[in-house]
């Protein structure tokens, strides 16, 4: 087959990779499927808050008012997430040009942190029974854990520092704000930003946090039918009796790019694409660790740049990897390499705060890690070890006893001898050998020994004759 042909099928794996990374941003299918305009759309969001699921629920939104439909509700179970993908899922719900109910379910739900600003943000808000909401006090992602609030020693309680008290008053005035804005409970709003309180589904109702307790999203429609809400300063009358339900669970493009967000499949596609890339550069020619590495790397950089990670971490990953990649081509028997996996471990515990919900880094994650890559120096530097142990190529002792193969009849050295001044194939080798025996090319022969830089030689299952050792002149 023509070299150029047999290139082609790895040009279409790099073509295809390449294309299907640059569609992520595209709008899938399932968004643009026609729907009856007598209904309304429920989009799921069951997990931390991220930059895929305020994309999720932006799209859902603006989805359903293409459509026509009446309503969105936005079932949520969520233990909190990241503040720029909340600001942004409450951003897309105070534009909505049709109402949102956001729905506190199914039983043993919550709508921690993030979610209470996202609850506080629709027009209609509901909770299931056995649900709760609250502690929506801020985190710091990246700023490290908090210091405790009381030093050891003394009873006073530490307190905040200027950042954290921004960073508070912030979140409770946003929250008090959203309150004020869709007419509840203002005081308590506040209170679960700076005390960090939370509310089941009854005593929530009774404080006025929420509109309505159901226990499914066709008793919620029931409840909310005729209810009179503001949507863009407009009053707006619900109308959800007798309209189709519209299911519009995360797609694809949710689910993966929910998955490459999250802080630990980061990191691992990280280290994956960078042995990927490293094995493709120590055996040229390998394609697919190479292209399964530039894959892993490019999706791990992605889920990095949407999270507000920490980048002197990140520096000391990149700089731990380096260090392990430099390891299989410097002499540094594992020096270098276990200084990159003490890098990366400091690197990966500060990459992100821990205390955020659903964003931090397992140490018992970080320990996997770091335990393979140590295996992986450790193998390399044995390997190392071992070739340096190894007698150099042309050395006696490495080459007595050698298996060749005679490349030619010799015409003499000038001695009248025929046996000498005959090449042959030793190791890869080239050498010129001599025997006590006429050879013919192509013949196989047997190293006996040397004498300068001419090998002694006879023919395979001949051993050197009677009385006679091979020998030498100091030359190695």
């Amino acid at each position: 087959m023509d070299r150029h042909v047999a290139g082609w099928p790895s040009k279409i794996v790099y073509l295809l990779c390449l294309a299907w990374l640059l569609g992520l941003p595209g709008a899938p299918a399932v968004f643009a499927q026609p729907r009856p305009a007598n209904a309304v759309t429920l989009l799921t969001v069951d997990g931390p808050i991220g930059p895929a699921y305020a994309d999720y629920v932006e799209r859902g939104i603006a989805a359903a008012a293409a459509r026509g439909h009446r309503l969105v509700v936005l079932q949520i179970d969520t233990p909190g997430g990241l503040d720029t993908a909340m600001r942004v899922t409450v951003r897309a719900i105070l534009a909505a040009p049709i109402p949102v109910a956001c729905f506190v379910a199914p039983g043993g739900a919550r709508a921690a942190s993030a979610g209470t600003y996202i609850l506080y943000a629709c027009h209609v808000a509901a909770m299931a029974p056995g649900t709760n909401l609250g502690a929506a006090t801020p985190v710091q992602v990246g700023a490290g854990p908090d210091p405790p609030a009381v030093k050891p020693g003394d009873d006073k309680p530490r307190q905040p520092s200027t950042l954290e008290s921004k960073a508070v008053n912030d979140a409770a005035a946003y929250l008090r704000g959203l309150a004020q804005l869709r007419g509840r409970n203002a005081v308590w709003a506040e209170a679960a930003v700076r005390q960090s309180v939370s509310l089941s589904a009854e005593d929530a109702l009774a404080a006025k946090v929420v509109d309505h307790v159901a226990r499914d999203v066709p008793g919620l429609l029931a409840q909310a039918n005729g209810r009179s809400v503001s949507v863009r300063g407009q009053p707006w009358r619900i109308d959800s009796a007798g309209v189709a339900i519209v299911d519009t669970p995360p797609d694809w493009r949710t689910r993966l790019l929910a998955a490459i967000t999250n802080p630990s499949v980061a990191l691992i596609l990280l280290s994956v694409g960078v042995y990927g890339l490293l094995f493709e550069f120590m055996s040229p020619g390998a394609v697919l660790p190479g292209v399964v590495g530039a894959i892993c790397l490019l999706l791990g950089l992605y889920g990095l740049q949407l999270l507000p990670i920490n980048y002197s971490g990140l520096a000391l990953i990149f700089f731990g990897l380096a260090c392990m990649v430099a390891e299989a081509f410097l002499p540094s028997f594992g020096v270098i390499g276990f200084g990159g996996v003490v890098a990366f471990v400091i690197g990966a515990l500060l990459l992100f705060d821990s205390e955020a919900p659903g964003f931090g880094l397992p140490l018992g994650l970080v320990g996997g890690v770091a335990v393979v890559a140590a295996l992986l120096v450790g193998a390399t530097a044995h390997v190392a070890m071992r070739t340096r142990r190894r007698p150099r190529v042309g050395a006696l002792a490495s080459i007595e006893g050698s298996i060749g193969e005679v490349l030619g009849n010799g015409a003499g050295e000038g001695d009248g001898n025929p046996t000498s001044g005959i090449w042959a194939n030793v190791g890869g080798e080239t050498w010129q050998v001599t025997a006590d025996t006429p050879l013919v090319r192509g013949e196989r022969v047997r190293v006996l020994g040397r004498r300068g830089r001419v090998l002694l030689v006879a023919p395979l299952g001949q051993g050197p004759p009677a009385g006679k050792e091979p020998s030498t002149d100091g030359y190695s």
